[in-house]
């Protein structure tokens, strides 16, 4: 992908439907802490309590995902929608104390990633992304690591092999 906004990024898709396909970029974290957009929220997400870049779409809009403690359901916990498994879209007006005991973390990213109908496909038939199961631990992971590689490595050969691709071919 030559596209600055999603080079050696991981997407968790949100939403796919015949509409079109909305999803957040995992691995971009700002230098904007939660605490100073969403005060409520700031001592409440994953470390490093920055909100991460989403997307390039509307990126004055703020959307938290969560990931469930296990036992946990989205059905049971109020203010969160469920996404897949035990990650779930948070609602931000929702009491984050009440919310904070029934997860194991949140992340706040402003903006997302959305592709109109058939868009999507038509970037992955011309094989622009891979496609790759989530571990909700991706949604949490630590900005330190680079969640681009660590997701490639674990799909096992050939796919692992991506992970040895350097950024820059220059410095090959």
């Amino acid at each position: 992908m030559v596209d600055p906004n999603f080079r050696r990024t991981v997407v968790f898709v949100i939403d796919h439907r015949e509409e079109g396909t909305l999803g957040v970029v995992l691995n971009r974290p700002s230098d904007v802490a939660v605490h100073d957009v969403l005060p409520n929220w700031g001592g409440h997400v994953a470390e490093p309590q920055a909100v991460f870049v989403g997307g390039p779409v509307e990126k004055k809009t703020a959307l938290c995902l969560a990931a469930l403690r296990t036992g946990e359901t989205a059905a049971s916990v109020p203010g969160v929608i469920a996404v897949r498994g035990p990650v779930a879209l948070v609602d931000l007006d929702t009491d984050p104390e009440a919310l904070v005991p029934k997860v194991r973390g949140v992340r706040v990213f402003a903006g997302y990633a959305g592709w109109d109908s058939g868009q999507l496909a038509g970037e992955i038939e011309r094989d622009d992304w891979v496609i790759v199961p989530a571990l909700p631990s991706d949604i949490l992971a630590s900005p330190d690591g680079d969640l681009w590689s660590q997701v490639l490595r674990r799909q096992g050969i050939p796919l692992a092999l991506l992970a040895t691709h350097p950024g820059d071919l220059q410095r090959n």
